[in-house]
């Protein structure tokens, strides 16, 4: 039997064998699909037919803050105290995880600025109390704070500064928890007719709460950022002390409030160590 014969014996199976290396070689002869999505023949084919490439939101991240420490010093104000003006000083550390979460931890110190810091509420009030024996108006300010959080930046993105620069940005949220000292102080009319401001004799309290914050980082460089932050704490207390009485002549029983310290700062943060190479685009 010749050869021909022996091939037209073998099997359908045996033959669809046969072609398996063959369609292989083929296989592996096509471009993958990400090659074929790099073909300038193919790419220019999409742009005809109305197909865009997937591209992030964000190309070529200026600023990276992974395994880096954050380091921020800033200068504030408490813009929700009615009866006195307290500007603020604080310095901002934190050790960022990944580009999105971070640990901080900050501490603020309240200036202390005495008579010519009452608002006008407060003057006010002390006026409308001059016909009141003794009259005092408590005044409270924060005096020194201590806060932990945990840090989230869900978002980033690029400002073109009137088509002559572009600034990089990230916006982040802050939750967790601080301490408080608040210092008590009495405002009260004088003989001669001006507004002291006396020690009311109550001691520092310590006030823990809930700490919830928002805020911007502008890229300037590699390694430092204008800072704007803006947080408040949380915390229950006990209402002003004016002193009040009962008919027995005892001290009234104060209740609890809640209260909010809203603390605003801007400042300069500093990233350290160097920003790591970028081994591909973000």
């Amino acid at each position: 039997m010749n050869m021909l014969a022996r091939l037209k014996r073998r099997s359908p199976i045996t033959a669809l064998a046969s072609l398996v290396p063959l369609l292989g070689l083929a296989m592996a002869a096509l471009p993958t699909r990400a090659e074929a999505g790099t073909n300038p023949a193919t790419q220019a084919l999409d742009e005809l037919q109305g197909k865009k490439a997937q591209l992030s939101v964000i190309q070529n991240k200026f600023f990276l803050k992974q395994n880096r420490f954050e380091i921020a010093p800033a200068l504030g104000y408490v813009p929700n105290n009615d009866l006195v003006s307290v500007p603020v000083g604080g310095l901002f550390l934190a050790y960022h995880f990944s580009e999105s979460f971070a640990a901080e931890g900050s501490v603020l110190y309240g200036a202390d600025t005495g008579v010519g810091g009452l608002k006008g509420l407060a003057k006010t009030l002390v006026q409308i109390g001059i016909d009141t024996d003794n009259f005092k108006q408590p005044i409270d300010r924060i005096q020194l704070g201590a806060i932990f959080d945990a840090r989230f930046a869900p978002v980033y993105g690029k400002i073109n500064l009137i088509g002559e620069g572009v600034v990089n940005f990230d916006f982040y949220g802050t939750a967790g928890v601080g301490m408080l000292l608040i210092s008590h102080e009495e405002a009260t009319n004088t003989a001669e007719g001006t507004i002291a401001l006396n020690p009311s004799g109550q001691p520092l309290t310590a006030n823990v709460g809930v700490n919830l914050g928002v805020g911007f980082d502008f890229f300037i460089t590699q390694s430092i950022a204008l800072k704007l932050d803006a947080r408040g704490l949380l915390y229950i207390a006990k209402e002003p002390d004016y002193g009040n009485v009962d008919a027995g002549g005892n001290p009234v029983p104060l209740d609890n409030n809640l209260y909010n310290t809203f603390i605003t700062t801007a400042g300069v943060s500093i990233f350290v160590p160097k920003m790591k190479p970028r081994l591909s685009n973000f």
